[in-house]
């Protein structure tokens, strides 16, 4: 445990950032999670606005410096990879 006063008042800050910073990650992972899955099902109309979605909470959760923005830039250049090739499967 924290002796000095300042610690103590860093251990409690750190718990508010902690709780307010799970939030925007959850929400990250989830959209992202299910912008995967839609990629991996082939419906591409879905796949395209979840895809949206997904990039949206990257850029909040980078824009929060919840993540870094280099993170944060390679996750949604994997998610349009994939996007892409799946609409390049299903157009051909």
């Amino acid at each position: 445990m924290a002796n000095h006063k300042s610690a103590i008042k860093r251990i409690r800050s750190s718990a508010t950032k902690r709780m307010k910073n799970k939030v925007y990650t959850s929400r990250m992972r989830t959209e992202l999670k299910k912008a995967k899955q839609l990629i991996a099902s082939e419906d591409v109309e879905k796949a395209i606005e979840q895809t949206r979605l997904a990039i949206s909470q990257l850029d909040k959760a980078a824009g929060k410096g919840i993540i870094h923005k280099n993170n944060a830039a390679r996750k949604k250049s994997r998610l349009m990879k994939r996007l892409a090739e799946l609409e390049s499967q299903t157009s051909a």
